[in-house]
């Protein structure tokens, strides 16, 4: 422990993890230690009505307060402050999927060496590149160049069929490399590098807040990992699809905890903030019998048109054939009773290509084993997305293999 008493004194290789969301702007101070993150301190500032839209800032200015607060009363808490910042992206417009391409060499009795690895993670990448572009461009009606690379990541990489992690030295014809990307509009990516600039950190990555949280449990080793993670947070609900390991694809729609507030204020003729904290007592199964009844009936139709919402987003993963069986809820609307409720039903799964029923779980902050919470204040469902940052940041900072390296320097010139 003697190392982290020193790194307590100055910013070292402390990081700041920022999950802008529509209802709370979230910071978490980290230390990192191998191939571990510690918490020393988190910060959390409420957000007002109309900074956030559906994931998307609106108001920068606002946005840049309420971030400025949450990192300084995380560095208050953890008594050192850092010097390193990654930000997570979400919102309707965000869309990620993994794409494959094959390269045949020329000359499959040749190892593979420096150069033409580069040369294929290019074409490889600017192909994928040019794929989901082109599709986000079609699905949103922006141009494709007002479409911006946030992220990429390799998935997976195989030589005439054998799996590797390192193609360097291999003889073979076809290479095969799976690559995750995640897409955003210029200008909701632009405002986030806005508010990085303001906040006077180096900014290890803005990532895809869903593809985070799909990477968050560290089952990187276990190949056979496959479940759909769904994040509901105050404006949207972010998905991601997980098979054999692999990422396959990230979707979100506009359905989050602020619609199912916005109906209790109308139902009972209040204000929003009212309606929050009622909304919040309801969860925590504080309110009497007659109001429960009440705040049941006006939550239990939302939450059917929610479902609607994640049947549709999951039919959109075309290239999945069969959906994994286990399905794991966070995000601070997932508290809501009728959320599992609604997903038990069978109704809704004979639609998708679920091979049996599936099961429905809520994550827990001790299931991501990669970020140890030396706070002891993360206990909730909530604190999934910031703590899924801190862990994916590690990559980041961490000695990184080969490809990884190849595959950022190829991201950075998509993104001048």
């Amino acid at each position: 422990m003697g190392f982290f008493r020193k790194a307590a004194s100055g910013p070292g290789n402390n990081y700041i993890a920022l999950d802008i969301g529509t209802e709370y702007v979230k910071a978490l101070l980290c230390s990192p230690e191998g191939t571990k993150a510690r918490v020393l301190g988190t910060g959390k500032k409420r957000q007002k009505l109309g900074e956030m839209q559906s994931g998307a800032v609106t108001d920068i200015a606002a946005v840049i307060n309420n971030c400025q607060d949450a990192i300084r009363d995380a560095e208050k808490m953890a008594g050192t402050s850092a010097n390193q910042l990654i930000m997570g992206i979400a919102g309707e417009l965000v869309k990620g999927a993994t794409t494959t391409i094959n390269y045949t060499r020329r000359e499959p009795d040749t190892k593979i060496d420096l150069a033409e690895l580069k040369n294929i993670v290019h074409k490889v990448q600017w192909k994928a590149f040019d794929e989901v572009r082109a599709e986000l461009a079609y699905e949103t009606g922006y141009n494709e160049i007002d479409v911006k690379l946030v992220n990429a990541a390799i998935v997976d990489v195989r030589i005439d069929g054998y799996k590797v992690s390192n193609p360097l030295g291999f003889q073979g014809k076809d290479v095969t490399i799976s690559i995750f990307n995640a897409f955003a509009p210029l200008v909701h990516y632009g405002a986030l590098q806005t508010i990085a600039a303001e906040l006077g950190m180096e900014l290890l990555a803005v990532t895809s807040e869903p593809y985070a949280v799909a990477r968050c449990m560290g089952f990187e080793d276990g190949g056979n990992f496959s479940a759909i993670f769904i994040d509901i947070g105050g404006g949207t609900t972010d998905l991601a699809v997980v098979r054999y390991g692999s990422v396959e694809g990230t979707r979100m729609f506009t359905l989050g905890g602020r619609t199912f507030t916005k109906r209790l204020a109308q139902a009972l003729n209040i204000s929003f903030e009212e309606a929050e904290e009622i909304k919040l007592a309801y969860s925590d199964e504080k309110l009497e019998k007659q109001s429960h009844r009440i705040v049941r009936e006006a939550m239990k139709s939302d939450c059917e048109v929610w479902l609607s919402g994640v049947a549709l987003t999951l039919s959109e993963f075309e290239n999945v054939d069969v959906l994994p069986s286990r399905i794991l809820l966070c995000g601070g609307g997932s508290n809501l009773p009728e959320i599992k409720e609604v997903m038990d039903s069978r109704e809704w799964i004979t639609q998708l290509p679920f091979p049996n029923k599936p099961h429905i779980s809520f994550m827990h902050p001790k299931m991501i084993t990669n970020v140890i919470d030396e706070t002891k204040s993360l206990g909730s469902s909530q604190d999934i997305t910031p703590m899924a940052l801190a862990n994916i940041a590690l990559e980041y900072i961490s000695e990184e293999q080969i490809l990884s390296k190849l595959l950022k320097k190829v991201v950075r010139l998509m993104q001048i």
